[in-house]
């Protein structure tokens, strides 16, 4: 397997990092998320990128790729042009002002910033997790207040400035979280349909992620070979998770994908040399798993145990007067 590390333009096709692209691609088509959350600590756990390349290389890759997400989402109708606009008028200046932060202060402390790096992608790792999780776990009636398109006030535009800024900036320093924030920012901001969420969340994170990723490039963060892999499985992936009909349930994909999230930041930690004890790396996953379990029955099987008992008990008799015969009887 090729390992590329620099921002060289090598290449040479890796089915390894191909499939990499393809699984996180198709992830990014049906949920909008995990595309930088879960790509960027595969890079650096499993082929040894150096965290700021593997930053870099992450955004370029992903510009490309949603780009084509947020194309097949417009065309589905799952895109709010006007949200997406407002947060874009945040995320794409706040998303230079991280990449010239990161820029600035790895120039200043070189290879000894790599380790900051990695505590920087893994506190937003924790934060798109829980966030993901939260949402999952902890919000099951957001489908009653939700809303395919609404009428921006001035309040609802001053929001998706300060959340873009916000997600913009967290994003040009660790290339995690323009999917997960977002999805939850247009939840519990703007109250979206699961639909548009994910069409607006893609189509707003294409933008962003091409100003980010430009500059990466610019900044010499961004290995074109690797890249280049990347998309050769993540351009088919985002067209099949944009078009599959068998779509896992949110009810289990939602807390799958925040599991694996907060795990992956666990192991940059180790990566970190930090010290993370391995029953907490083993233990942390587990909990995580029996409470959302826990938390699912709690929801979704209360429900499924009144729709059968309410089903199984015997119907009332019904008791039918009888009609009156008609009087036959012949009158003078």
């Amino acid at each position: 397997m090729t390992v590329p590390s620099t921002g060289r333009a090598t290449f040479a096709m890796d089915p390894v990092i191909i499939l990499f692209g393809l699984c996180v691609g198709i992830l990014v088509g049906m949920t909008g998320v995990g595309g930088g959350s879960i790509m960027t600590p595969l890079l650096i756990l499993v082929l040894g990128i150096k965290p700021v390349v593997a930053v870099g290389t992450d955004l370029a890759y992903a510009a490309l790729t949603k780009t084509l997400g947020g194309w097949r989402h417009m065309r589905l109708g799952n895109v709010d042009q006007s949200v997406s606009g407002w947060l874009a008028i945040g995320s794409v200046p706040g998303s230079l002002a991280g990449v010239i932060v990161l820029d600035i202060v790895h120039r200043s402390y070189g290879k000894g910033f790599d380790d900051v790096v990695l505590f920087v992608v893994a506190g937003a790792l924790v934060l798109t997790g829980v966030a993901t999780l939260w949402r999952a776990m902890f919000m099951p009636n957001a489908a009653a207040r939700e809303r395919h398109s609404f009428q921006l006030h001035t309040k609802h535009k001053v929001a998706a400035v300060i959340i873009g800024l916000t997600v913009g900036f967290v994003l040009g320093v660790s290339s995690a979280g323009s999917g997960a924030l977002i999805a939850v920012a247009l939840i519990i901001a703007f109250r979206l349909t699961p639909d548009r969420v994910v069409g607006t969340g893609v189509f707003h994170a294409a933008i962003l992620l091409w100003v980010a990723g430009t500059a990466h490039l610019l900044s010499g963060n961004v290995d074109l070979g690797l890249t280049a892999n990347l998309l050769i499985g993540s351009l088919p992936g985002v067209w099949i998770g944009t078009s599959a009909k068998l779509k896992p349930p949110a009810r289990v994909l939602r807390p799958l994908l925040g599991i694996v999230l907060c795990t992956a930041a666990l192991g940059l930690l180790i990566k970190a040399n930090i010290g993370v004890p391995g029953p907490v790396f083993v233990g942390v996953p587990v909990a995580l798993s029996l409470l959302a379990w826990w938390r699912d029955r709690a929801m979704f099987g209360s429900a499924t145990r009144a729709t059968s008992i309410d089903t199984d008990l015997p119907l009332p008799a019904l008791h039918v007067q009888p009609s009156p015969s008609p009087d036959l009887t012949p009158h003078a």
